[in-house]
């Protein structure tokens, strides 16, 4: 990912990295939340960062990139810490080399986002965002009912 602008524009586009978190941080800004955002090549520093974002972060936008189709590690990560997750992708998973095609992550995401190059993480924070706000809603709804009818 740091190498974005550089490695294969034809597939991943001519934005680096920077102009990517730049866009996400304004519409973050746009939709009133938090947002950080980290990039490593490590494996054991990406689920460093997963588990530590337990109880800091109420959901999580990744595109694992190559660990996707490699790393049991970070889907146990992910799978242990129950935090939402959406992952994405610049370019369309599906429609590359036929080892792109499985996921790891999908199976403990909330849902994937491919294929759209940088707007896939807009879409993706966007998507997390309503993931959220529904489940407050619903826990919200729950209480609500429980408390008045005494179900």
């Amino acid at each position: 990912m740091n190498l974005l602008g550089q490695r294969e524009p034809e597939i991943y586009g001519a934005l680096t990295l920077g102009d990517i978190n730049q866009g996400l941080i304004g519409e973050a800004e746009k939709i009133g939340v938090d947002i950080e955002c980290r990039q490593s090549n490590h494996e054991g520093v990406l689920i460093d960062w997963i588990h530590d974002a337990q109880g800091r972060f109420a959901g999580i936008v990744i595109n694992p990139g190559a660990y996707t189709h490699t790393s049991v590690a970070i889907r146990d990560a992910i799978a242990a810490t129950e935090i939402p997750l959406v992952e994405v992708h610049l370019s369309n998973i599906h429609k590359r080399e036929e080892f792109r095609h499985h996921s790891y992550i999908a199976p403990v995401a909330i849902g994937q986002i491919s294929g759209f190059g940088a707007d896939s993480y807009r879409l993706g924070l966007w998507a997390l965002v309503k993931h959220l706000a529904l489940g407050k809603a619903a826990i919200a709804g729950t209480h609500k009912a429980g408390g008045e009818g005494g179900h």
